[in-house]
């Protein structure tokens, strides 16, 4: 391969799929939705579920932590907000997951282990083989601490799952740092590559590249 076929080689975007061959059994108790999108996101490893209000995001994250867990026999963490750590334990237990609501670190328990955004400082996240975010709208903050925090953190867990019920299609920041957290592409390469700091308005936006649109998407 030529130095200038490497460097194009190396530009490109396509992630390879960096979970699982084999999808053992799902839970029979998600709908096919459900379980289209768990089987989907173990296969690419590291993927973004956006499912809507409703569609039973919890269950399909828990069955899918569940099986990384046995597939690696390591540990998964689920981040949630405050309010929503206690309700997924208990959505959990109606398919057969068991889920360890954590506070500290010494009650992490070997499988899944879930804990508040707010105490990640206090975890050793390289222990665990999966992370999953749940309400990963947090990301939304371009320059945010809590998005830059996520992304270090866990940029060397092999299984990576980011969950919301409430993506903004039209925000590119927060669709961008899915991709970086991801390890697709870092945000500001994505804004460098298809957008335009749009000085003509008061908060000079960033503004697609007419011609980007579908290489965007």
């Amino acid at each position: 391969m030529s130095d200038y076929a490497a460097f194009l080689a190396r530009k490109s975007l396509m992630l390879p799929p960096a979970g699982l061959d084999d999808i053992p059994d799902i839970h029979p108790g998600l709908f096919p939705h459900q379980r289209d999108s768990v089987e989907f996101a173990l296969r690419r490893g590291r993927s973004a579920l956006f499912l809507d209000t409703g569609l039973g995001k919890s269950r399909a994250q828990s069955e899918w932590a569940r099986i990384v867990a046995e597939h690696t026999g390591g540990d998964v963490l689920i981040l949630a907000p405050l309010a929503v750590a206690a309700q997924t334990v208990r959505e959990a237990v109606e398919i057969g997951v068991a889920i360890t609501h954590c506070r500290e670190p010494a009650d992490v328990r070997p499988g899944i282990n879930i804990t508040n955004y707010d105490r990640l400082d206090r975890f050793d996240c390289s222990r665990f083989a999966g992370v999953v975010l749940d309400e990963s709208s947090i990301l939304k903050s371009f320059d945010g601490a809590t998005k830059r925090l996520l992304v270090d953190r866990f940029r060397a867990t092999p299984y990576r799952l980011a969950c919301t019920a409430t993506p903004a299609p039209n925000d590119h920041m927060e669709l961008g740092n899915h991709a970086e957290f991801l390890g697709l592409m870092q945000a500001n390469e994505m804004l460098q590559r298809w957008f335009i700091n749009d000085t003509s308005t008061a908060s000079q936006s960033w503004r697609l590249k007419g011609h980007a649109v579908e290489p965007f998407w």
